[in-house]
């Protein structure tokens, strides 16, 4: 099974945000994982799968230092 990769543009699209907010995660080592190929970013799709599930919340609170 081939593993299906997402253009910048197509993760924002996605997550209706700004590719440039995609760009600074990769800059501040915030958001998914992501490839870089001969200079292009791409991101696969378990990756962006997985960052969602991680990012999955129960409340707006944010946890205390050391609680999960």
């Amino acid at each position: 099974m081939p593993i299906k990769h997402l253009r910048q543009a197509e993760v924002a699209q996605r997550w209706n945000i700004s590719p440039r907010t995609l760009e600074r995660w990769r800059w501040i080592g915030q958001g998914p994982r992501f490839l870089k190929v001969g200079g292009r970013v791409v991101y696969r799709i378990e990756d962006i799968e997985a960052y969602e599930t991680e990012q999955a919340r129960t409340s707006t609170m944010r946890p205390q230092a050391g609680a999960r």
